[in-house]
């Protein structure tokens, strides 16, 4: 049995919401696109889907009743990413506007493909939103096909939508032409980025 119209319209707006709402993918992308531009950012939000296609289609065929048999790992799971992301919003807050090196691996790089793919396997949200589009939005009747198409079409629209913030961030670098607005901005971010914690750990 194939998704119905209406549930895959459902899943949809679910997608979108989840996708385009602010959390640490889309925090991260807004820095990074400040800092090092769209085309650089680029890397860094195909990693983003491209992770979170996998996540949803991993727990899809099997991931999840791994979780359920062991809960503990998913607690682990999520105070390891609690702590990454604690350690991101410091490198925000402390790095230099002047060398514009934010959310860096090495010399000044921006975040890669591979890099921000394996986030997602310690991003709460992104536990939350695939596990949720799993148990709720997939039928049992032809389950691995709409599995597959539950996974296919979340990756098409949170493309978009990540894209979007990389996008925004982008042209506020644009506008933040000196040290002192590249300073308050990174603060700023760096907050944003503990505030996310909140729902995560609460």
């Amino acid at each position: 049995m194939m998704l119905s119209t209406d549930l895959l319209l459902a899943f949809s707006v679910f997608a979108l919401v989840t996708s385009i709402t602010p959390g640490p993918n889309n925090t991260m992308l807004l820095a990074s696109g400040m800092v090092f531009g769209f085309r650089r950012t680029f890397p860094h939000l195909l990693g983003v889907t491209g992770g979170f296609f996998l996540m949803v289609l991993g727990i899809g065929l099997g991931l999840g009743a791994l979780f359920a048999r062991v809960p503990d790992l998913y607690e682990w799971l999520r105070y390891l990413g609690a702590a990454y992301l604690i350690y991101l919003a410091w490198r925000v807050a402390q790095s230099s506007p002047t060398a514009r090196h934010d959310l860096v691996e090495g010399a000044g790089r921006p975040i890669g493909f591979l890099n921000a793919a394996a986030f997602q396997w310690v991003n709460p949200k992104a536990w939350s939103m695939a596990v949720a589009a799993v148990s709720t939005y997939t039928p049992q009747q032809g389950y691995l096909v709409n599995v597959f198409i539950i996974s296919a079409l979340f990756a098409v629209i949170n493309l978009p939508c990540v894209s979007l913030w990389a996008g925004c961030g982008s042209l506020i670098g644009r506008l933040l032409n000196d040290s002192r607005r590249q300073r308050q901005f990174n603060r700023v971010m760096a907050l944003l980025l503990l505030a996310s914690l909140y729902p995560m750990l609460a």
